[in-house]
């Protein structure tokens, strides 16, 4: 464990400088100490233990100079300059304590102290707040002047966000938090109103936190020195007193938490100053999201039930588990041994869904085994791997930064990868070039600060036609990067993919007719791709999530090896995970056609390694997918699924054929932490493990695989790989882990890129390491593909364009787009359960005024969306940021039902599903229920009901 004392992180004062030419040599109080250039003399003091009083300043902000407390003598100079803004030179001597310093210190402290508050022993930052520390440090005693008015004590804070509090009583105006909104979050919400005595920290325009452009990342929160701006579950519950390190378990950025705690109870999240995807930086989902892991709609006890229309019996562990198995024995043997199968989540961890493909293809004897991967980011495993020759991102976040020119596609980094979002954007504001593909015009396209250089607001379903346009332009313009081709790149499938790019078919004019967007502007933007400097893309589910899914992802890499942006940093292909171990979940082998580290099932080698390791026969035939065993479920050939963690019922396309499926299983097994969508169809449920709950590991969107701790015990007993493990046992084929790092152990036996990984040396790296991490790479690979590709050369595929089948007409004349918004996640399971609620209660349907005003539909009016394959109701959000044409929601709450109306449409390769093309129409309708919204509604109460029933001890059926 990193940590299990609760200590605040050492603080530099000022950023480390990691760019430096050369190194200067200076003495600070006696002691001698070399620096890179561009050090400031306060951190120069630190890295000698030396602590400078400070209050303005910290490590994750520029040096601003304003407290002038840091003050400190120089050998030579007048004056006593502030040694945050000071920088070390070579030679410099320096005095940092004497008795005039001292007096200087204390006098300014006089004042900070006059007009604050003297009553620490009831503030809610007693015990960790640095203005009461550095009182002390300082030495004052006595405040001989009284500026705090007590008549206005506390009757301006603001309590609007349901996460924090500000009271601008305690504030000292140091302006860390302005700060830390600029150059960390990079929204700049916040401001400084009135001068001198008169100063105080300001959302703007009379708005309170809630209602202000602030996103609640809680940067201004962590970098606050005194009570002003404090965590609600502080001033409620006290200050913690010890601390665990761990992961965050939403969206694939990763981040780096400290779980703050008192006992098991978890008082707050802060994020991690060391953690590499993050830096110390959080959005508002992982710093305050966290109340579902207690939330009282937790099921701890497990459950099993003959039918789904019969109410709940709670059982014990040992009952659950073996009915569980017997009704998966008694289906094989009935409808033969491929009649069950299994889907893990990409939110449980890499022991977790090893040990769930490993139960299905040791245990069951099938592949039946798939992932929710499978409908976000199944095309990027395939076309990376046919391309580049390995199914991951070639870049670490921090990459960025080295970045010229950014290429964003299908992607929205500030709404559902926000931290990495705030990155993107300070290298934006530093002068980078950024080029927008999307639909929408989402944040990025024009926010504080940000602007950008192209915006190509594409029709859904043509990201393929556009990509071959940049390609054709840099082919015929001659810009693209002769040397990279010649060197790295195979001569026979670039010569065939060249004679395919340069047909008329690709030109930017043809994009245009299908695109909507100007050739004209198609070209500026692709010359600015290829002769801007290094260039990077990012790209999320609106590349992936289309019929030509797999087909964009290698348009996407032919374009980063034409350009030579592959194999350093500030370049690459750069795939934005939803969810927080989805990378993790595609390595560890939960495809059905895909053992551990992306091996073929039909690869004789690697199954004979997996059958020695694991003593039984394999099959050496590809498995289920996803939408094959819904299908199979209806015709009546598959019979049994266990689903570890995964609501398919809310979050797979064409809900009504979901359901139809489900219900014509005749065991469901769910494993998860709520009666989510899909439970309401189990047989057995199988109470889930929080990610608190647990130890193990996750893998995020640049492969970094980062320890999660436990950091309560689980609350119904089990971690969900002991439940896996047990369910294993009662099937026949024994395992014995005794904990997740036997387990680890085990994958990198059988997995060649993670040989040299476990927890010890995940450990010793400072708490995560990326894949390739083995005897060739055993410190990690930060970027792929540096001189070589995995398969050697790189491929270059053709992409030829091929329009969706999904068309609209009269009938349906829009087309419906889907996606996320900042303060939920996925299926909202999670968010839901939060203080989150407050900034999203529902979903809308965002519809361009043009369309609305045909429809005779206004703001907030309830509008019908009807596609070929369903119906639902929700409010209207009239909004310029989709164009003509196109509606846009979000699928975060069951009752909207947005998967009802999205098809069975998907992937050629992959099957992954067409969530972002729909033909429907909308019109305007008095009544907010759609029929399949009653169903629900119905159908909610009625299972509701019977989970009710068990936990009354009540079991008559209904």
């Amino acid at each position: 464990m990193l940590e299990t004392v609760l200590k605040r992180d050492q603080d530099f004062g000022t950023p480390a400088i990691t760019r430096a030419l050369k190194q200067v040599s200076l003495q600070i109080d006696g002691q001698t100490i070399q620096v890179p250039e561009g050090t400031s003399i306060m951190r120069a003091a630190s890295m000698l233990g030396l602590n400078i009083p400070k209050l303005c300043a910290t490590d994750s902000l520029e040096p601003f100079g304003s407290c002038r407390l840091c003050l400190v003598q120089i050998e030579g100079r007048r004056g006593y300059p502030a040694s945050c803004t000071t920088l070390a030179e070579e030679g410099m001597v320096v005095t940092t304590e004497n008795k005039r310093l001292a007096d200087l210190r204390r006098h300014v402290m006089e004042l900070y102290i006059s007009e604050h508050p003297l009553d620490c022993l009831t503030c809610s930052a007693n015990g960790n707040c640095e203005l009461q520390e550095t009182a002390g440090q300082v030495g004052l005693r006595q405040v001989r002047f009284d500026g705090y008015d007590k008549t206005q004590a506390n009757k301006s804070a603001d309590t609007s966000n349901p996460y924090f509090t500000f009271n601008p009583d305690l504030c000292i105006v140091c302006n860390r938090c302005v700060r830390s909104c600029e150059e960390t979050q990079g929204t700049f919400a916040l401001t400084v109103d009135g001068r001198g005595f008169e100063s105080q920290i300001s959302t703007g325009l009379n708005t309170n936190f809630k209602d202000s452009d602030c996103v609640s990342c809680g940067a201004c929160v962590t970098a606050c020195p005194t009570g002003a701006l404090m965590d609600n579950s502080i001033i409620t519950m006290g200050q913690p007193n010890h601390a665990v390190i761990t992961t965050c378990a939403y969206c694939g950025v990763g981040c780096g938490l400290k779980a703050e705690l008192k006992g098991e109870e978890l008082v707050r999240m802060t994020p991690w100053k060391n953690g590499k995807a993050n830096e110390g930086h959080a959005c508002v989902k992982g710093r305050f999201a966290w109340g579902y892991a207690t939330h009282p709609d937790r099921i701890t006890t497990p459950m099993i039930r003959s039918s789904i229309n019969e109410p709940w019996r709670k059982v014990s562990w040992e009952e659950a588990i073996n009915y569980a198995a017997s009704e998966i024995k008694r289906i094989q043997a009935k409808y033969g041994k491929k009649s069950v199968g299994a889907i893990s989540s990409s939110r449980c961890s890499n022991e977790e869904v090893y040990l769930v493909q490993k139960t299905i293809r040791a245990a069951l004897g099938n592949n039946n085994i798939d992932t929710c991967a499978r409908v976000c980011h199944s095309p990027t495993g395939f076309g990376l791997k046919q391309t580049l020759g390995e199914s991951a991102g070639t870049q670490t976040f921090e990459s960025v930064a080295d970045s010229d020119v950014i290429l964003v596609m299908g992607a929205n980094p500030t709404d559902a990868h926000p931290v990495f979002g705030s990155r993107l954007k300070k290298r934006l504001r530093q002068g980078a070039k950024l080029i927008v593909i999307d639909p929408r015009t989402i944040s990025l396209v024009s926010t504080a600060h940000v602007k950008a250089d192209y915006h190509l607001p594409l029709k859904p379903g043509t990201n393929v036609a556009m990509l071959n346009a940049f390609a054709h332009t840099i082919i015929s313009e001659g810009l693209q990067n002769k040397a990279f081709i010649a060197g790295r790149c195979d001569s026979d499938t670039f010569k065939e993919w060249l004679e395919f790019i340069q047909l008329d078919e690709n030109s930017p004019e043809s994009a245009a007719t299908i695109t909507g967007v100007a050739a004209q502007t198609i070209r500026e933007a692709a010359r600015l791709f290829a002769t801007g400097g290094k260039a990077a893309i990012y790209y999320g589910l609106g590349v992936t999530e289309h019929s030509q899914g797999s087909t964009a992802v290698m348009a996407i890499a032919n374009l980063a090896m034409l350009t030579g942006n592959i194999g350093m940093s500030g370049v690459g292909v750069n795939p934005l995970r939803g969810q927080n171990n989805v990378q993790g979940s595609c390595d560890m082998g939960s495809f059905p056609h895909e053992f551990p580290g992306y091996r073929h099932v039909s690869d004789a080698a690697t199954r004979k390694q997996l059958e020695q390791a694991w003593q039984v026969k394999l099959d050496e035939n590809p498995g289920l997918r996803i939408p094959n065993m819904f299908n199979a479920a209806i015709s009546g050939t598959f019979k049994g699924l266990y689903c570890q963690g995964e609501d398919i019922l809310q979050s797979d396309p064409n809900t009504q054929h979901v359901e139809a499926a489900l219900t014509n299983l005749e065991c469901l097994i769910v494993q998860d932490l709520f009666l989510n969508e899909t439970a309401k169809y189990a047989h057995v449920f199988l109470p889930g493990a929080s990610f608190l709950e647990k130890d193990g590991t996750f893998t995020n969107a640049e492969r970094r695989i980062s320890r999660i701790r436990k950091v309560m015990r689980p609350k119904s007993g089990m971690a969900d790989w002991e439940i896996t493990q047990a369910l294993s046992n009662a099937l026949g084929y024994p395992m014995q882990y005794e904990n997740p790092s036997e387990i680890m152990d085990e994958i990198a036996r059988l997995t060649p890129t993670f040989a040299s990984v476990n927890y010890a040396h995940i450990d010793k790296m400072g708490g995560s390491v990326q894949w390739p991490c083995n005897p060739q790479n055993p410190e990690g690979t930060p970027i792929m593909h540096i001189d070589s590709f995995p398969h050697g050369k790189g491929t270059f595929v053709p992409t030829q364009y091929i329009p969706t089948s999904e068309r609209t007409n009269k009938r349906f004349p829009l087309i419906l787009t889907t996606g996320r918004i900042l303060t939920q996640y996925n299926v909202g399971a999670q968010t839901r359960r939060t203080g989150n609620t407050a900034w999203h209660e529902e979903d809308l349907l965002e519809i361009h005024p043009h369309d609305a005003s045909d429809r005779g539909i206004e703001n907030g009016d309830i509008v019908q969306i009807a596609s070929r394959v369903g119906q639902i109701a929700m409010k209207a959000k009239v909004s310029t940021r989709v164009q003509p044409g196109v509606v846009y929601t979000t699928f975060h709450h069951p009752v909207s039902g947005s998967n009802v109306i999205t098809t069975d449409n998907a992937d050629w390769a992959t099957s992954c599903p067409e969530y972002k093309v729909t033909a429907v129409q909308v019109s305007k309708v008095e009544n907010y229920a759609s029929e399949w919204q009653d169903h629900w509604a119905s159908t909610d109460k009625k299972q509701h009901d019977f989970l009710k029933s068990a936990e009354s001890g009540t079991h008559e059926h209904t």
